[in-house]
């Protein structure tokens, strides 16, 4: 990864920082209501690369934040993306038994814990969201950003792209129609992750609005590489069944453009966004490196 070149290293000690982080800011598994407690638990501690609780933290860093301030945004924006992911696997959606190298929360829990564990997540990611008025006197600046999460969380979001994906499952698509699955279902919370660090930290709106579109080509290429390595990566590799997106009959990327073209898109998309994140007077060396890593990644 030429300069950087304990990017690896530095890559860890984030992730086990936001691994850290997040733990501590999990609900406690007592009283009646333990079960539940229990299978937000397992879902959360399921491992996962943690991106986006990275990409807040490093760009709050970018424009010079309170780290504090960040930890319940961190936590929050994991269990907002894990309740997507409980609920993805259930069989009413993808039927999937395996996540991340384990059983899925339904399949260890059972359909209706599944439910209503992954409803509950994302009440409790602003239920911890909220908490940040207690770290701060800047309370406007938590209002923008658990505004941003929300919008970018909903129907104009992230679910308004899961239900538009669910209902064009396994029919022909056209590439504008994909795109607004993949800038919903997997760009709008990286966005989030993105915009609320730039927000707590800070940045007035016209920084705000490039990180949103240097984090809308990150997450677009993030998602069409993720298409490139469900084709050529191994379960082993990857961690979870390689080729699912052809047993279900998907459109992607790669369905529609090949592996090279899609390849190159990716590439195209990731320059884009490095471009945009060079105009800013703010820099951040590791965030770079990561948005180059994320394109090129193998898992």
């Amino acid at each position: 990864m030429g300069h950087y070149v304990n990017f690896k290293e530095e890559l860890q000690q984030r992730t086990d920082y936001a691994e850290e982080v997040i733990r501590r800011w999990l609900p406690e598994e007592r009283g009646f209501s333990k079960t539940m407690a229990q299978a937000m638990n397992y879902s959360m501690c399921a491992g996962g690369k943690r991106l986006r609780p990275i990409l807040l933290l490093e760009t709050l860093r970018l424009f010079g934040g309170d780290e504090k301030l960040a930890e319940p945004f961190m936590a929050g924006i994991e269990m907002i993306h894990t309740h997507s992911l409980i609920h993805d696997d259930l069989p009413a959606i993808d039927n999937d038994d395996y996540r991340r190298g384990r059983l899925t929360t339904h399949k260890v829990y059972g359909e209706a814990m599944g439910v209503l564990s992954g409803v509950t997540l994302l009440n409790y990611a602003y239920e911890t969201m909220f908490r940040a008025f207690e770290l701060t006197d800047d309370k406007d600046r938590v209002i923008r950003a658990v505004r941003i999460m929300a919008e970018k969380t909903g129907i104009y979001g992230m679910l308004g792209g899961q239900s538009v994906d669910v209902e064009n499952d396994g029919k022909p698509l056209e590439k504008d129609l994909l795109d607004y699955i993949y800038e919903h279902k997997t760009s709008a919370l990286i966005e989030a992750s993105m915009m609320a660090g730039a927000v707590l930290a800070g940045a007035d709106e016209e920084q705000t609005s490039m990180i949103e579109q240097a984090a809308s080509d990150i997450g677009l290429a993030f998602q069409i590489q993720d298409d490139i390595l469900d084709v050529t990566s191994t379960s082993q590799e990857l961690g979870k069944p390689v080729h699912s997106d052809e047993k279900n009959n998907k459109v992607t990327y790669v369905t529609l453009f090949g592996v090279q073209k899609a390849s190159e898109q990716v590439r195209e998309l990731s320059e884009k966004a490095l471009a945009v994140l060079d105009r800013l007077y703010n820099k951040n060396e590791f965030l770079t490196e990561l948005v180059m890593e994320m394109a090129t990644r193998r898992k």
